[in-house]
């Protein structure tokens, strides 16, 4: 098990205001930053900050707990695959209102973004994910409690090659701003079985 702060990490657009130390890092989201490409709603978003590493191994499992403040419309914090501005990877919990938020997940392959979701109390702002690559092959999970896992989807990147950038993200489509923080983030074997 390695830990993610302790491996050489990169910035897709450093946010002005985080803090990082030797067992988390805080974000605070800018207003009006996003990442969407183009289905349905036609616009092209690309600027959300993404802190990533970078791995050419073909199987492994990336975990991150993430706890956030949302409180406006589509403000989210999860974990990212950002190859290039048209082929990329989020996942994350994503404000709706006082009820309900939606735990969801974007695939974008050359230029163009999915969204699959589902809909969570919103009293949760305390989540873990897991990420597995299985080489151009990825699951990704959650847990409420870092033991009990529940599959969100399986999906490629046709892009995915022999090295892949890899990290957490945070971002709010609207005019707001929240602190999202994430701990014990680790890198393992990979988690996620071949099928027999």
């Amino acid at each position: 098990m390695k830990s993610f702060l302790k491996e050489e990490l990169f910035w897709i657009r450093k946010p002005n205001k985080v803090s990082i130390d030797d067992e988390k890092i805080e974000i605070y989201t800018e207003p009006n930053t996003d990442l969407w490409q183009r289905t349905y709603y036609g616009f092209q978003n690309d600027n959300s900050p993404v802190l990533q590493t970078k791995t050419s191994d073909k199987y492994f499992s990336f975990v991150v707990n993430v706890k956030f403040e949302t409180n406006h419309l589509f403000d989210q914090a999860g974990v990212a695959i950002y190859i290039d501005s048209e082929n990329w990877f989020k996942a994350s919990v994503e404000y709706e209102n006082e009820n309900y938020q939606r735990l969801g997940s974007v695939v974008t392959n050359n230029g163009y973004s999915d969204w699959a979701t589902t809909d969570i109390d919103a009293s949760i702002k305390d989540i873990w994910f897991r990420l597995s690559r299985r080489e151009k092959d990825f699951y990704i999970e959650y847990s409420l409690d870092n033991k009990d896992y529940h599959q969100m989807r399986i999906f490629h990147l046709f892009k995915a090659d022999e090295e892949i950038p890899f990290g957490i993200y945070a971002c709010s489509p609207g005019a707001s701003s929240f602190r999202a923080v994430f701990s014990d983030m680790h890198i393992t074997e990979c988690k996620w079985l071949g099928h027999k």
